[in-house]
């Protein structure tokens, strides 16, 4: 029997196990657990594994152990010991860190709240008609904060309203009245709190990253390069049809303008002159 202040045989076996699988691969990420249902957990874990990235819930000190004996050997995965709080799992993987948070954002999804939970977010109501009949319910939203009124026969609220500011408690009051309202304010899923890729480290902020911005913003630089490049006339596999086009508009100006004929001159020259000669002959009357 291990006597008081040992570690149990099946512990260590953990914390070597973990410590062989962060090892292994070169991205390894601590992920929040909080709030996530179990079954929800099962499947997303799942899922997860499905594409290469198994997730392995442990006791937040089998995790601790298990980092510091991998921090000997790789000193970058030592930030990652300060995310450890709270309900932990760990995730070793190959492949992008920033692709893994948003395959992490997939993973969560909205949620009602229940009442003593911290606000994510300002809780925002518009205002407008609902779908409550009239009756007690009026005086519910107004207990609640919300301008709450009966027109022609229906419960509208009146303006729209910020219930909650973000960092602020839910009360069990509004909670209720934002679960009638269809309005979900919170998120359960798993939360990627740090990721280590190599010997870089990246927390979260760095991590969050609009894609689709990021697209747009190349998009709009790739434009604005094909348009400078096409006003100097910097020739590329790109702007080579464009300035072939712009230079034939140009020839085709100036030889309108000077009168020199050509297979595409011709004819507008020709009604260029007609129209000459017909206003000539509207001045003299001939």
């Amino acid at each position: 029997m291990p006597g008081r202040g040992s570690v149990r045989p099946q512990k260590l076996a953990e914390v070597a196990e973990l410590t062989q699988k962060v090892l292994a691969r070169p991205v390894t990420a601590v992920v929040g657990l909080r709030g996530v249902p179990a079954a929800a957990l099962q499947s997303m874990r799942r899922e997860l594994r499905n594409r290469g990235h198994p997730v392995t819930v442990a006791t937040n000190s089998s995790i601790r152990h298990a980092l510091e004996k991998a921090a000997a050997k790789r000193p970058a995965l030592r930030p990652l010991l300060a995310q450890v709080t709270d309900q932990t799992a760990v995730l070793s993987a190959e492949g992008n860190p920033f692709s893994l948070y948003q395959e992490f954002l997939q993973t969560r999804s909205p949620t009602p709240a229940r009442g003593g939970e911290i606000a994510p977010n300002d809780i925002f109501v518009p205002g407008g008609t609902t779908n409550f009949k009239p009756g007690p319910i009026v005086g519910e939203l107004q207990h609640a904060g919300l301008p709450a009124a009966i027109e022609k026969g229906k419960v509208v609220l009146k303006k729209d309203t910020t219930l909650v500011r973000a960092g602020q408690t839910i009360s069990r009051e509004v909670a209720t009245m934002l679960t009638r309202l269809d309005i979900f304010p919170l998120e359960v899923g798993l939360t990627l709190r740090a990721v280590v890729d190599g010997e870089t480290f990246y927390p979260p902020e760095v991590l969050s990253v609009d894609l689709g911005a990021r697209r747009a913003d190349l998009a709009r630089a790739a434009r604005a390069a094909l348009g400078l490049a096409v006003e100097v006339g910097y020739v590329t596999p790109e702007t080579l049809p464009l300035l072939l086009a712009r230079a034939h508009r140009r020839a085709l100006g100036v030889a309108l303008a000077t009168g020199y004929a050509t297979k595409e001159t011709i004819e507008p020259l020709f009604a260029k002159a007609m129209r000459e000669a017909a206003a000539v002959q509207k001045l003299t009357g001939h």
